[in-house]
């Protein structure tokens, strides 16, 4: 039986708060999730340099992304960055790193312990230009037409309402702002075995939909000059053991946009 939304972020939020909790790396918290090193592992095969790596505090890469969306944003001195799904602060802290004190970002997160973890290490690598939000990508705490770039990392594909994270996504946007998102899309469809799977949706694979209309939910939200930077197979075994049914079905992509 299909579930319903609502059951979906509460399978999303527990899984992930265990994730937190039991300082488990990887995309899900099942059976594949290791350690610290493991989460090293996975971001040097999604795009992640070592001085990437080794420049945040230690616990804030917990290996959830499958590309590296800072890399893509074209940071400079100054922007305002948003987050979506902002995990215990990587990608936060990179960017933090680029946009420099005049800069700002800010984290939303629909994980309190991921939110409280994300603070924790805000303090312990003293990063005076970011803040992190408890809430939700399909209802962001954030003004209207306040951030300059969006950021996500494999996390769109977990919402049951993409549509609603893009016209959000749109909303908080200024004028001129852009969208760089790193995520996941369906080549064809999942085995149904693997898209009825609760460990298969926390590990960023069941909420995947087809490119093409992940990219007709981004025009229809409203942003212009929508371009797909790269595409590649996803490594699916770095995240699960025996799916091997699914690896030719994912692709890993990173689309810009920008809101006119």
């Amino acid at each position: 039986m299909k579930s319903s939304a609502k059951e979906i972020k509460k399978i999303i939020r527990e899984g992930y708060a265990r994730a937190v909790t039991q300082n488990i790396a990887c995309c899900s918290a099942g059976s594949c999730c290791g350690n610290t090193s493991k989460a090293k592992d996975i971001s040097k095969t999604v795009g992640y340099s070592d001085s990437e790596i080794n420049a945040v505090p230690e616990g804030a890469n917990l290996g959830f992304g499958c590309g590296n969306p800072v890399a893509l944003a074209s940071l400079k001195e100054g922007d305002v960055v948003l987050d979506l799904g902002s995990g215990a602060g990587f990608d936060a802290f990179l960017s933090a790193q680029r946009v420099g004190k005049a800069g700002r970002v800010i984290g939303v997160d629909m994980t309190p312990g991921m939110v409280a973890k994300a603070k924790e290490n805000a303090r312990k690598g003293e990063y005076s230009n970011v803040e992190f939000r408890l809430g939700e990508i399909e209802k962001l705490p954030v003004e209207d037409n306040s951030i300059d770039v969006i950021i996500s990392n494999c996390v769109i594909n977990l919402s049951p309402d993409k549509k609603g994270v893009f016209k959000e996504a749109h909303r908080v946007l200024k004028s001129g702002g852009r969208l760089m998102v790193s995520d996941l899309v369906l080549a064809k469809d999942l085995p149904k075995e693997i898209k009825d799977s609760i460990e298969a949706y926390v590990g960023c694979l069941a909420g995947a939909i087809k490119k093409d209309e992940y990219l007709k939910l981004i025009t229809m939200s409203g942003f212009k000059d929508v371009l797909v930077i790269s595409e590649s197979s996803y490594p699916v075994d770095a995240m699960f053991d025996n799916l091997e049914a699914a690896q030719d079905a994912v692709v890993s992509i990173k689309i810009s946009a920008i809101k006119k």
